[in-house]
């Protein structure tokens, strides 16, 4: 009996294949079908179910000026609304970013309380904005890619939502890990829950018997030699670069992170990211450094550094023998 050369050949469900036979007689079919099935076997399934991206200088260039206004405003808050002595804020700035991950959070570890919106507001409602400007290019390779993709910033809302609607990308994520899901109250301590976010640290900044909160001399406290972190209060902010943080950021959005691509333009992020168990990629960067699977100058070149995202609708040819075979794949990357 003669196979009809347009019959479809029954493969796995988890692609859609259109097969085209050359000749109308195909001896040993089964036998061309197992070898299609070990060559193919790869593109059964792709790599990444999630794109895990941080916003603020990963989908736009540190060269806006947004990093160094923020800096900026971090400054004047802790000047005009802490009391902070001017002239201790640099170093103070540069010891609660190193070994808090932000500012914000090394503040409320050594003992300062205030409102986080408040603080969000001053820090960001008098950013520059307008330095920011639809980005064509990148809209158009983040809808190419059918495939979840997340933000995942410390930012507060706010500030989230306002980036993406000016880089006009407001529609290309299913949605934001930010500040208010990882903190969504004001902790005003850390509490001794075995859950609780651990950042550095195993004291707590005192209190005095006034009910004031003293604040714990870091400077002084990097000043003495051969003291480390070890004895720094706990923040009970949640942020990254805490693993503990990354942890439940994945949890909450119930994303896998064998099966995810972390984009970061933070070194201490991204190693972070891959203890983790998060697969990584380094914006901002030429070279990768350790724990970064791949680095990015730009997030420009995404296409071009990790073409195996873009799998869908391949046509691939193949011969068997002399057999010509045209299979068209429609492969959900």
């Amino acid at each position: 009996m003669t196979e009809d050369p347009t019959k479809r050949l029954p493969f796995s469900a988890s692609f859609k294949s259109n097969i085209i036979f050359s000749c109308s007689v195909i001896p040993i079919l089964s036998l061309i079908k197992m070898e299609y099935d070990d060559r193919y076997r790869q593109v059964q399934r792709p790599n990444y179910d999630c794109l895990l991206f941080d916003l603020d200088d990963t989908l736009y260039p540190l060269s806006s000026g947004l990093a160094s206004a923020v800096l900026g405003n971090i400054q004047d808050y802790m000047t005009e609304r802490l009391g902070i002595e001017q002239n201790k804020i640099p170093d103070l700035c540069n010891l609660l970013y190193k070994n808090y991950g932000t500012t914000m959070a090394g503040l409320r570890a050594i003992g300062y309380d205030f409102d986080y919106d408040e603080y969000h507001s001053f820090v960001h409602g008098r950013l520059p904005y307008e330095n920011l400007k639809p980005d064509p290019v990148l809209r158009s390779l983040l809808l190419s890619l059918p495939i979840r993709k997340v933000i995942f910033t410390n930012a507060d809302k706010v500030h989230a939502v306002k980036v993406l609607s000016r880089l006009g990308l407001e529609d290309c994520f299913e949605g934001i890990l930010c500040f208010e899901t990882l903190n969504p109250i004001h902790k005003s301590s850390v509490s001794d829950d075995e859950d609780d976010i651990e950042f550095l640290g195993s004291k707590r900044s005192s209190t005095a018997s006034n009910g004031c909160h003293q604040i714990f001399d870091i400077i002084g406290h990097f000043s003495r030699p051969n003291e480390g972190s070890d004895g720094l209060p706990k923040t009970p902010v949640v942020c990254k670069p805490s693993e503990s943080a990354i942890k439940r950021a994945l949890e909450i959005a119930n994303i896998n992170p064998h099966r995810t691509l972390f984009f970061e333009d933070s070194v201490r992020n991204i190693q972070s990211g891959k203890h983790v168990d998060l697969h990584t990629v380094l914006v901002g960067k030429s070279q990768r450094v350790k724990g970064a699977d791949y680095a990015l100058e730009s997030i420009h070149y995404l296409r071009e550094a990790i073409p195996e995202l873009w799998v869908n609708d391949k046509i691939c040819e193949v011969n068997y023998s002399g057999v010509g075979v045209a299979v068209e794949t429609s492969v959900t990357a």
